[in-house]
C-alpha cells in the first residue's frame, strides 16, 4: 500500500451500536479552519481556545471553599494535592480530546452508540444532575461575588446569574472564537487578581516550595485526608469530559490520518498549557488563605463569605477583599458559560435530539436556579453554603460514571484504530481511575456516616 493511500485510510472507527450521529453543536462545528501551511506556532494557535473552557471547570467556585479550608488549616502541605488532581485532569482531558478528533464522536455519543439504551439513560441522567449541580455551585458563588461588591442580597444575585445565558446565546452566534476569547480574558483577569493577592500577603517561598512535595502527614492525619479528598474531587470535573470532547471538534482540521494525529498533539498541548493556569490559580487560593489565615492562626477559615471579611484587615487594604470579590465573580460567570455548553452536548449527544439553543439553556438555568432561590429565600448563607457542599458531593458520585467509559473507549482497538491507547497509557488511566473512584466513596462515606 502506498504512502499516499495509507495517508488517506481513515482509522476503523467501528465496534460501536449505531452509526454516527449529527454532530452537537451544529452551529460551530468545523467552524475555525486550520492553515495547511506555516510554523508550527500558528497551528497551535488554529488549535488554542477548547482547552481554556475545560481549564474553567478546575478553578469554578465550588474549589475555593476547599482550597481555603486547606491553606488556613494546614498551611501550605497540600498544595501537593493540589499539583497532583492537576495531572490527573491533564490525562483525561487528552483522552477526552482524542475521543472526539478521532471517532468525531464526543462521550456522550459515544456512550449512546455502545452502551444499551437503559444504560445510556441512566448515565444521562446522572449527568444531568452533575451539571445541575455544578451550575448551581457557579450560581451561588457568583450570587456571593455580588452580595460581597455590591451589596446586592442573595437571591436578586441568584436570579441575576440567569442574565448570563443571553451572552452565551450572543456570543455564538457570532461565533465560537468569541466564547473562547471572553473565557480567556475572565481567566486572566482570576489570575491577575490572584497574583496580586500572592504580592500584598508576601508568603514564604521555602513554604510553598516544600509544599509542592508530598508528605506522608497527609495520609496518616484523618482531617487533613479528608480535605485533601474534597480538593481532589472537587477538582476533577466529570462534564468538561463530554464538553472538551466535543468542542475540539469546533476545528476543521484534516480528516486524515496525518491530520488526526496532528489535531490530537495540538489540542493535548492546548490542554494541558490551560490546565497549568488552573493549577496556578487553585495553588494561589491557597497559598494566599495559608499566608494570611494560618499565618494569623485563624484555622477555622473556610466559607468564601469569612475569607472576603478577613481578608481586609489581614492584608491591611481593602484591595486585598475587592480583588478577591472580583476574582470569584470572573470565576462564577466563566464556569456558568461552559456549564451551559456542555449542558447542550450532553443533552444532544445522548438523546440525539436538537432543541432550540435558548431553550436548552433555559432548561439547563433554571435546574439551577429554583433550587437556589427555594434554599437562599429559606435558609440564607448557611443554606447556600450547604448548598455547595451537596453540589461537591453530587458530582463526586458521577465522576466515575464519566470517567471509566471515557477510558474504556480510548482503550479499545476497534473504536480507535492506531490512535488506541498504548499499554502503558492504559494501565495510568486506569490507576487513575482507580485513585479517583477510591478517593470518591471514601469522601461520600465520611460526608454522610463519618
Amino acid at each position: 500500500m502506498s504512502e499516499k493511500v495509507k495517508e488517506l485510510q481513515l482509522s476503523p472507527n467501528e465496534g460501536w451500536r449505531n452509526k454516527r450521529s449529527q454532530p452537537t453543536l451544529p452551529e460551530v462545528y468545523r467552524s475555525i479552519r486550520i492553515p495547511k501551511a506555516g510554523s508550527w506556532i500558528k497551528k497551535f494557535m488554529a488549535f488554542a481556545g477548547p482547552g481554556y473552557l475545560v481549564a474553567v471547570g478546575y478553578m469554578d467556585p465550588g474549589n475555593w471553599a476547599t482550597d481555603i479550608a486547606g491553606g488556613s488549616l494546614f498551611g501550605y502541605t497540600l498544595l501537593s494535592v493540589i499539583l497532583l488532581s492537576n495531572l490527573m485532569a491533564i490525562l483525561l482531558q487528552a483522552l477526552a480530546g482524542k475521543l472526539g478528533i478521532v471517532t468525531g464522536r464526543d462521550l456522550a455519543q459515544a456512550c449512546r452508540d455502545h452502551y444499551s439504551k437503559p444504560v445510556a439513560m441512566g448515565l444521562w441522567i446522572l449527568c444531568e444532575l452533575a451539571i445541575a449541580a455544578c451550575d448551581l455551585a457557579e450560581v451561588i458563588g457568583s450570587a456571593i461575588a455580588l452580595n460581597l461588591l455590591f451589596g446586592i442580597p442573595l437571591i436578586y444575585g441568584v436570579i441575576i446569574t440567569a442574565l448570563d445565558v443571553l451572552v452565551v446565546l450572543l456570543l455564538q452566534n457570532k461565533g465560537f472564537r468569541y466564547i473562547e476569547t471572553l473565557v480567556i480574558v475572565l481567566i486572566i483577569t482570576i489570575g491577575g487578581c490572584f497574583a496580586a493577592e500572592i504580592f500584598l500577603s508576601r508568603p514564604e517561598i521555602g513554604g510553598i516550595l516544600k509544599g509542592f512535595v508530598p508528605s506522608s502527614e497527609i495520609i496518616s492525619n484523618p482531617t487533613m485526608l479528608y480535605i485533601a479528598i474534597g480538593i481532589l474531587g472537587a477538582t476533577v470535573m466529570p462534564h468538561n469530559l463530554y464538553l472538551h470532547s466535543s468542542i475540539v471538534q469546533t476545528r476543521k482540521y484534516d480528516n486524515t490520518i496525518r491530520g488526526k494525529r496532528e489535531a490530537i498533539k495540538y489540542a493535548t498541548w492546548d490542554s494541558t498549557i490551560a490546565l497549568f493556569f488552573a493549577l496556578f490559580i487553585n495553588a494561589a487560593i491557597l497559598i494566599v488563605s495559608s499566608a494570611t489565615f494560618h499565618k494569623a492562626g485563624m484555622t477555622e477559615v473556610a466559607e468564601i463569605n469569612d475569607a472576603y471579611q478577613l481578608l481586609t484587615p489581614l492584608l491591611g487594604t481593602a484591595m486585598g477583599s475587592i480583588l478577591f470579590g472580583v476574582a470569584l465573580l470572573a470565576s462564577g460567570q466563566n464556569s456558568t458559560l461552559t456549564g451551559t455548553l456542555a449542558g447542550q452536548i450532553v443533552m444532544e449527544g445522548f438523546l440525539n435530539i436538537r432543541l432550540p439553543a435558548w431553550f436548552r439553556r433555559l432548561i439547563t438555568r433554571l435546574i439551577a436556579i429554583v433550587p437556589a432561590v427555594i434554599v437562599t429565600a429559606l435558609y440564607g448563607e448557611s443554606g447556600t453554603a450547604q448548598l455547595l457542599i451537596l453540589s461537591q458531593v453530587i458530582l463526586s458520585l458521577q465522576l466515575s460514571f464519566a470517567v471509566v467509559p471515557l477510558i474504556k473507549f480510548t482503550s479499545d482497538q476497534r473504536k480507535m484504530g492506531e490512535f488506541v491507547n498504548p499499554l502503558w497509557l492504559k494501565i495510568l488511566a486506569w490507576f487513575v481511575a482507580a485513585v479517583i473512584i477510591s478517593l470518591n466513596v471514601y469522601l461520600l462515606f465520611q460526608t454522610f456516616l463519618g
